[in-house]
């Protein structure tokens, strides 16, 4: 897993290098996203990286009922995750990412428990991790990962450690409690 949150964070390392007019003018979620998705391609070569895909093969993504997040939503706003990094045809889920700007003051559980849920082993679209980032003008503001399910605190820990070597963020505090 590591080879792979070493591929998001060489990403983030070019968006913030490129991106700097996007994040300056403070341009929405969904632009940060689609340029951050841009870098995130080249990092995974052999896999289709997506904003807001909602299917698995021929099956449209649908969380399980009872979770806080709407199973039927078809305007983006909540089953679909930000950005995911699979195989569309096999169909083979990686890695799925929930962004957020830093001025975004909406609850952080919605984003929680969507990565929870895509990371569910239990359910038919699994994805093997899940990253969740909240982007400063300059740095990572917030980072956790998402393994079986669960916020996994030791490759949250690692992760923010990565970020701050790299420049990303300024501390291991880049890591929620």
């Amino acid at each position: 897993m590591q080879t792979e949150l070493n591929k998001v964070v060489t990403a983030l390392q070019e968006f913030y290098a490129r991106e700097t007019f996007l994040l300056e003018k403070d341009l929405g979620e969904r632009t940060l996203t689609h340029r951050l998705a841009v870098h995130l391609e080249k990092e995974f070569s052999g896999w289709e990286v997506d904003c807001d895909y909602d299917r698995l093969g021929d099956r449209t993504l649908r969380l399980p009922h009872g979770t806080i997040i709407s199973t039927d939503d078809h305007l983006g706003k909540s089953v679909y995750p930000d950005i995911v990094v699979h195989q569309r045809a096999i169909p083979n889920n990686l890695l799925a990412l929930e962004v957020r700007k830093f001025g975004n003051h909406q609850p952080l559980e919605h984003d929680q428990q969507k990565l929870r849920a895509l990371t569910d082993p239990h359910l038919w679209f699994a994805y093997w991790i899940g990253v969740f980032v909240t982007l400063g003008k300059k740095q990572v503001a917030t980072a956790e990962i998402y393994t079986s399910g669960v916020r996994d605190e030791a490759l949250s820990n690692w992760f923010a450690g990565r970020l701050k070597e790299a420049g990303l963020a300024e501390s291991r505090a880049a890591v929620r409690p």
